[in-house]
């Protein structure tokens, strides 16, 4: 039988579109066998799975581009120019009243990924390790140098994107047959090797974990093996791989609500315009 999975790479504020394919699959009532997310594709998976992808659009298009979460207001009020704390706390949490215990209820197959600094590599806990105060994602999340280290389980962590940014190779370790996979960058995309002042702050900031320093050297390897397997799965037509058709001028920590509303709806509108090869490949027509 053939095990269909989703799986969604992070991204920061690009991160709009990945919710915009996501409203799509809610609104057709898709639903997966497994799933897997990083960075900011695990916090809005975890809204697609408890089926709110209204609280995901407005993660994406009001809060995260908050000047409460990115920037100077963010690096007085948390120490780091990202602060989770408060997306996570003030407006996941408080304003969101986001529901984890729901969300055991649901028991999704969904499994979010933290790269383990005790451990020297990324680690994959499944949803029902989602506390009440939402640590796992916000350790999920949490960006080196840009964020916090966060304590899981009596382990500090960081953003699993550090090694695995498109989390495919778990999708398959998983069993998934068929995957769909949403990444946030346009066809073309370039990535570069990490500059050298960021790699020197990786091993000074991090002297704790040697292991994270070596990841990062070689992220954009990682990057290019992970898209080059998700290439071939398309072309075995065991894979559809969803991006954005065009560049909106949004990155991981510049947006403005606008300019996230708009790929959001890009997300959308794509997912849209292959409904048919969609609802194809996961056998749903």
């Amino acid at each position: 039988m053939e095990k269909y999975g989703l799986v969604l790479e992070g991204g920061g504020l690009r991160g709009a579109y990945s919710v915009g394919v996501l409203a799509w699959l809610n609104d057709q009532n898709i639903e997966f066998d497994y799933s897997a997310g990083i960075s900011s594709g695990a916090m809005y998976l975890a809204c697609y799975e408890l089926k709110r992808p209204d609280i995901g659009y407005r993660l994406a298009v009001d809060y995260a581009v908050s000047d409460e979460v990115i920037g100077i207001k963010a690096l007085l009020k948390e120490g780091h120019y990202v602060a989770y704390r408060h997306l996570v706390e003030d407006d996941l949490l408080g304003k969101e009243h986001f529901d984890a215990a729901r969300l055991h209820e649901l028991d999704p197959d969904m499994e979010v990924g933290v790269y383990d600094l005790d451990q020297g590599k990324t680690v994959f806990y499944p949803a029902r390790e989602i506390d009440d105060k939402l640590t796992l994602l916000r350790a999920a999340c949490a960006l080196p140098i840009a964020s916090a280290i966060v304590d899981f389980k009596g382990h500090p962590c960081l953003d699993g994107g550090v090694t695995k940014m498109i989390p495919i190779e778990r999708a398959l370790e998983q069993g998934c047959t068929r995957c769909m996979i949403i990444t946030t960058k346009p066809e073309g995309y370039v990535r570069k090797p990490a500059p050298g002042i960021l790699k020197m702050m990786m091993k000074n900031l991090y002297a704790q974990c040697p292991q994270i320093y070596e990841d990062y050297c070689v992220r954009h390897e990682n990057y290019y093996k992970q898209m080059d397997l998700i290439d071939s799965l398309v072309d075995e037509g065991k894979a559809v791989l969803m991006r954005p058709t065009r560049t909106i001028e949004v990155s991981r920590f510049k947006g403005d609500p606008v300019k996230c509303r708009e790929l959001y709806e890009l997300g959308y509108q794509d997912a849209e315009r292959r409904r048919g090869e969609i609802l194809a490949f996961l056998n749903r027509q």
